[in-house]
């Protein structure tokens, strides 16, 4: 039986467990890693049973289709070479550091007519999957998410390292385009916004407060939606949701509230919250979501088929979070800005 050949190139924090999950996928052979630090590329290819690079190029010719787990600074150039290969291509976020490399690697995937992925991992976490299915129509989103400064991520700030998870979910939550926002960042630690705030108002009406840190010492990744009828709390770490619906009568008309005095109003606290409130845990899928994300990959490839999360829905979430890099860097003046580049 024919397996599809696959390489990861980057077998870091991140890439080694895509080697794992390959390793383990039917129908892939993990033909090899790649790394530019050689005990690491070694080290990962014995645990897996397969050969290791110390550079990119050696298997440009020898795989169908590869993941790209390098520094984000790396990415255009190295996915670059791979696609005009022929080879598809799965590249962890951001796709690329700035608007007009996303925009040629489009290019060169539908001129080739091949797969390219953005690895955006939470489109594949069973909460974002399953609240998806409710069709849901939010007017405020909230989330924040918070985690340690771990120097993997030192070549780009904030946004580009974690924020851009939360601004896919959003835009492919929402379905509209932005319609304006104001961004707010500060830099502790590196040259680049470390923490982060946007509020970012969509031409559907939906506002989003979005908040972003890697200076924080415990973890967390949590959203909010809040619609005309329900609430929807989401831990992403836990693989969690629960979703608050009203009842008809949960109004201070129906409730009648301007004709009760002080005392009956302060009594029907408990009344209004337990009674009034439906609380649900929504149901979904226990799976691992690399490898789901993983697996549809591989299935666009072999079924040719596009993907769930395309270069073009990377390449929107890229301009989003580049206008809010820019927005920051004009008040902290910070040098890694490029924001005339960005707009090419």
């Amino acid at each position: 039986m024919h397996r599809l050949k696959v390489a990861v190139v980057g077998v870091g924090h991140l890439g080694k467990e895509h080697a794992r999950v390959y390793a383990e996928l039917p129908g892939v052979e993990l033909f090899g890693v790649v790394d530019i630090q050689s005990t690491q590329a070694e080290k990962i290819a014995q645990q897996y049973n397969t050969r290791y690079f110390t550079n990119y190029k050696d298997v440009l010719d020898k795989v169908a289709a590869v993941s790209i787990a390098v520094p984000t600074k790396s990415h255009y150039t190295i996915a670059k070479e791979f696609l005009r290969q022929g080879v598809h291509v799965m590249i962890e976020k951001p796709m690329t550091g700035t608007v007009p490399e996303a925009r040629e690697l489009i290019g060169i995937s539908k001129e080739k007519k091949i797969v390219l992925q953005a690895g955006y991992i939470e489109r594949f976490n069973p909460a974002i999957v399953a609240i998806k299915k409710l069709s849901i129509n939010p007017k405020f989103i909230e989330c924040h998410r918070l985690s340690p400064f771990t120097f993997r991520s030192a070549d780009i700030g904030v946004v580009l390292d974690l924020m851009i998870h939360d601004i896919d979910i959003i835009l492919h939550i929402t379905g509209s385009k932005v319609k304006k926002f104001d961004a707010v960042g500060v830099n502790v630690i590196s040259d680049k916004e470390d923490i982060a705030n946007v509020r970012i108002q969509f031409e559907n009406g939906c506002v989003a407060n979005i908040t972003a840190s890697r200076v924080s010492l415990t973890p967390m990744r949590k959203m909010r939606l809040f619609s005309e009828d329900s609430y929807i709390s989401i831990d992403y770490q836990k693989k969690d949701a629960l979703i608050y619906k009203k009842s008809p009568k949960l109004t201070l008309k129906s409730l009648n509230v301007s004709e009760m005095d002080i005392s009956t109003i302060a009594d029907l606290r408990s009344y209004v919250f337990g009674d009034l409130l439906k609380i649900e845990r929504i149901k979904m899928d226990d799976y691992e979501p690399l490898k789901r994300e993983l697996e549809s990959f591989v299935d666009c490839v072999v079924e040719h088929k596009k993907p769930v999360v395309s270069g073009e829905e990377g390449l929107k979430a890229i301009e989003v979070a580049n206008d809010i890099v820019c927005e920051i860097g004009k008040n902290l003046k910070l040098s890694h800005i490029s924001c005339m580049e960005d707009k090419k």
